[in-house]
């Protein structure tokens, strides 16, 4: 079934799930996932299959297949193989599966898994940030820009925590820090004490304690005993409404 034209094109080691690229981009996800599940379900059991619409994943997909025999034995097979027109393009994923850390472990173990994927994707969102903010910085000897310039600029410098070095490199935004032990949560309600926040953030993992800062209302740090319990409550509970008009609150990783 495979093209003797193409290099195989493997980087990755060998796992039970294969990563397939160069899918037509036109073709309505439900067709593509039943088009690949007939292909590769010849080779193995495929015990899930993940195709998406988004903009970013278009073109891609995750073949899981209960075991790495079948994994290789598609890859080597089907390597080339032309899918409406395009050639596909196979290698092994970078981790494991959803499904796969599922079927070899427990809940817990696909939580973990899933938080550490997170953090992974976090970190690299705050590399991305670091390398645009450095972009825009402006090259030595050049005019200083005019206010209406600076404005956008200054925009983007987070709302927490700043740099006291004046040297220091540009500041990524909030949104995008990495993962950090402590959180800095903003915008809470004036009359929320130590004890309110704690039976919000106390129910994850690690919980450590909450701290107020005097002469400041309406912010605080949480902080745990790892990253990871820090990830959970993050994603849990940022925009959560608190008080009577339910006001989101903004929960960020402390800057480093």
């Amino acid at each position: 079934m495979a093209s003797p034209d193409v290099q195989s094109g493997v980087s990755q080691h060998p796992n039970s799930t294969v990563y397939v690229r160069n899918l037509e981009e036109r073709i309505k996800i439900d067709d593509l996932k039943e088009a690949l599940t007939e292909i590769f379900s010849e080779y193995g059991t495929v015990i899930d299959l993940v195709a998406k619409k988004n903009l970013k994943a278009k073109g891609q997909a995750f073949v899981v297949f209960e075991d790495v025999e079948a994994a290789e034995r598609a890859i080597r097979e089907v390597q080339g193989f032309e899918l409406f027109d395009k050639p596909m393009l196979l290698d092994y994923a970078k981790t494991k599966s959803d499904a796969t850390v599922q079927r070899e472990g427990n809940e817990e173990d696909l939580e973990l898994h899933k938080r550490r994927r997170l953090a992974e994707k976090e970190r690299k969102q705050a590399h991305q940030a670091a390398e645009d903010q450095k972009k825009l910085k402006r090259p030595a000897g050049a005019t200083a820009p005019d206010a209406a310039t600076a404005r956008p600029i200054k925009a983007t410098r987070g709302a927490g925590l700043k740099s006291s070095n004046p040297g220091a490199g540009a500041v990524v935004p909030e949104e995008y820090l990495p993962p950090n032990k402590i959180l800095f949560v903003q915008n809470l309600p004036e009359d929320y004490d130590v004890d309110g926040l704690t039976a919000i953030f106390g129910r994850f993992e690690g919980f450590r304690e909450v701290r107020l800062v005097p002469g400041r209302k309406g912010i605080a740090f949480v902080e745990y005993e790892a990253e990871a319990g820090a990830i959970s409550a993050k994603e849990s509970t940022a925009g959560m409404g608190l008080g009577p008009e339910s006001k989101p609150i903004k929960v960020v990783y402390q800057r480093q």
